[in-house]
């Protein structure tokens, strides 16, 4: 295992989720029952969803050098346009709605509840696209894995447990910058390296 690829992994998508929607839904449902529950169901669907990430990452590395670094900068410069020009307050009500109606009771449900909240709004999100581009680039699956998952569950708990402090202390606006501007920059490299 590469700890430098899952270094670099579990940063940038850290940075993807903290404004997105699926961190949204963690906060509303963590600060309607029990936060354990939900980060148990959140995390598990991460898992599964990581996997499928770094499975289409594998596929998509078997393009061809030119035509794989040109779909990893247009990823990764679509993925830095959405966080950068995509209003906060869209996210926002995007990430309520789709926690609203959880049960509160017993935990086993809400766990449930959580783990259906996150399995369907992951999929084709930015983080998961995100994956699948750090997959085909650095090639190193349990890597990215790792990296991929850590920060997914991280932000889960967060999100979980103290998400509406932090929304407080940082704004969403803010992390939504400071993401896009990461996945700028790695849209450059990524042009940099087909033209030189």
């Amino acid at each position: 295992m590469n700890l430098a690829v899952a270094a670099t992994v579990f940063g940038l998508v850290a940075l993807a989720e903290l404004p997105d929607k699926t961190m949204i839904a963690n906060i509303v449902m963590g600060s309607r029952g029990s936060p354990l529950p939900v980060w148990v169901g959140s995390t598990t669907a991460f898992a599964l969803h990581v996997a499928l990430a770094v499975a289409a990452g594998r596929f998509l590395s078997l393009l061809p050098h030119r035509p794989l670094e040109t779909v990893i900068a247009v990823l990764f410069g679509l993925g830095a346009i959405y966080l950068l020009f995509v209003p906060d307050k869209s996210e926002q009500r995007r990430g309520e709605r789709a926690a609203v109606g959880l049960p509160e009771t017993p935990p086993w449900r809400v766990a449930l509840g959580a783990f259906g909240v996150i399995g369907i709004g992951e999929f084709g999100d930015l983080t998961q696209v995100l994956i699948v581009n750090l997959e085909a680039r650095y090639k190193a699956p349990a890597s990215v894995y790792v990296g991929g998952f850590l920060a997914l569950a991280g932000v889960a708990a967060i999100g979980a447990f103290s998400g509406r402090l932090l929304i407080e202390v940082v704004p969403l606006s803010i992390i939504r910058r400071v993401g896009g501007v990461a996945l700028l920059g790695f849209c450059a490299y990524s042009i940099s390296t087909l033209v030189g």
